[in-house]
């Protein structure tokens, strides 16, 4: 059977009730729980770092998918693992060692993915395609929500899948970005596994029929 997960993006939840969002989200349907850390470096906004993480970490009951977007990840993949990350994911862009960077997470005991921004063609995964648990590639240009989705995201997803299966990879294939009940079955048809949605789930009047409806 085909996976169809959704990683609601808790840069969407409100701040002023994190547990509470978080627990919603522990009896929903939703899969994972998506991170997004960002430096105000690697991208021109901030958002949480390692206390929101152990709040995150102290009611959090699935999946916890963290994706950096930040300078120099391997200086901190460790802590975020500790912080309870299952999946640690870096940019093809900040990584200058990328497939040190990958097997740094992995010895660690979390899963390891690596991140494309939209301009960046699917081949630069060529060489780590074999290494990598996942890719994500991102449908909008990381460093704010509730941009548009950028079309060519369904052609990127075809050469992912493409790369994957031509070189025996088990990686996963996830998006990010303008995720919403319009785009999602076609997402997954396409070839995605995970859909990462922020203010389709929890801009919504009923966020847990909203991720039910992602998954159709």
């Amino acid at each position: 059977m085909k996976t169809k997960l959704i990683a609601p993006s808790l840069l969407s939840a409100d701040f002023g009730n994190l547990q509470r969002d978080i627990e919603m989200l522990n009896i929903s349907q939703a899969d994972w729980l998506h991170i997004d850390v960002m430096d105000g470096r690697f991208v021109p906004n901030i958002s949480f770092g390692f206390p929101v993480m152990k709040t995150i970490q102290q009611h959090a009951k699935k999946f916890v998918d963290v994706h950096l977007m930040i300078v120099e990840p391997e200086k901190y993949v460790e802590e975020f693992i500790n912080h309870g990350a299952d999946l640690v994911s870096v940019h093809y862009e900040a990584c200058t060692h990328l497939h040190r960077t990958i097997n740094l997470i992995q010895s660690k005991g979390a899963k390891a993915g690596v991140v494309l921004n939209p301009s960046t063609p699917a081949l630069m995964l060529e060489d780590i395609i074999k290494e990598v648990d996942l890719v994500l590639l991102m449908s909008v240009n990381p460093g704010f929500g509730g941009q548009k989705f950028i079309e060519n995201t369904y052609k990127k997803i075809a050469e992912t899948k493409d790369m994957i299966l031509s070189n025996n990879s088990t990686a996963l294939i996830e998006v990010d970005g303008g995720v919403n009940l319009d785009n999602a079955a076609k997402l997954f048809e396409a070839g995605a596994d995970v859909l990462v949605a922020g203010n389709a789930v929890f801009g919504s009047e009923d966020p847990a029929r909203t991720i039910e409806l992602l998954k159709i």
